[in-house]
């Protein structure tokens, strides 16, 4: 699955052009690593999203094409 629908179904990101807007400015960094919104997502995988003044971090836990709001921190895990 791509990053930019991952952090959208995830609900780490509102809506999936934002998601791809903020890979494009280089505000998505997966395994340290800046990567566009074509990346494909793994188990795993150590994702940083920069929403301005903050950094959240978190693994991928589990991927699906679509979740229920009340499941969708069930995708990933927050790291400190």
């Amino acid at each position: 699955m791509r990053i930019d629908k991952f952090l959208k179904v995830s609900r780490l990101v509102k809506r999936r052009p934002i998601a791809k807007e903020m890979a494009d400015q280089g505000r998505i960094r997966v395994n340290d690593k800046v990567v566009k919104s074509s990346y494909e997502v793994k188990l795993g995988d150590l994702i940083e999203v920069g929403y301005g003044s903050r950094t959240v971090k978190a693994k991928v836990c589990a991927i699906r094409e679509t979740t229920k709001k009340a499941e969708a921190s069930e995708l990933y895990e927050l790291v400190d």
